[in-house]
């Protein structure tokens, strides 16, 4: 049986880490996915050193555990917890990222950019007024599963004291010798967070698939 006690007593303690995790949240999606898109563009630009960066930073992030990296921005960076934990959670999240919205430009007709190029336009304008927007439009689906991950891997903040709400189970089961009924309680928090997100990613979908 779950131990709601738990729940009302520690009530602000849940509500202080489930906060530190939207904004953690909130914060590396936009990180990552500025920084995804970066790197995207980069790994078809022209000029190649600009590939070969892009293209070594995505495979060594993707290849890599996300703990290994939140552990080099605490230890060897010495960045806070928090700034650490959505650090490396955004990097992270933006070698993925960058491989997706790169797939989506690389199914847009190459005629548009070449249209586009034709009537003036510098290769950034192009990305930016012709490409992006409809590879985004492509992408959503796989965008939104790296949203959903981005969420569910913040727990790893916990790890380097990042005041998320794990951090703060970790703390409230220690001190009360209830584990079960804690991270029950947590993963309802997350659910929160999740369930809406997926449900407004795919709202978005069907949006952007009726509007083609």
């Amino acid at each position: 049986m779950l131990d709601f006690s738990i729940l009302t007593d520690y009530w602000g303690t849940f509500m202080l880490g489930f906060w530190n995790t939207v904004k953690a949240s909130v914060i590396a999606l936009a990180a990552s996915l500025l920084l995804g898109t970066i790197v995207a563009v980069c790994r078809i630009s022209v000029f190649a050193p600009l590939r070969w960066i892009s293209t070594a930073f995505t495979e060594f992030v993707r290849n890599i555990p996300l703990l290994l990296i939140v552990l080099l921005m605490y230890l060897g960076f010495r960045l806070p917890g928090f700034a650490a934990g959505v650090t490396g959670l955004s990097i992270y999240t933006a070698a993925f990222i960058a491989e997706a919205i790169r797939a989506g430009i690389q199914s847009i007709p190459k005629g548009q950019s070449e249209a586009a190029r034709a009537t003036g336009l510098t290769y950034l304008q192009t990305m930016r007024f012709v490409v992006l927007p409809q590879a985004f439009k492509i992408v959503i689906p796989p965008l939104g599963n790296q949203f959903l991950n981005l969420v569910k891997n913040s727990s790893i903040l916990a790890v380097v004291a990042g005041m998320d709400i794990m951090y703060y189970a970790d703390i409230i089961s220690t001190d009360t010798f209830v584990v079960f009924s804690v991270y029950i309680f947590v993963a309802c928090f997350y659910l929160l967070l999740t369930i809406p997100l997926s449900a407004a990613i795919s709202y978005l979908e069907r949006r952007l698939h009726t509007s083609r």
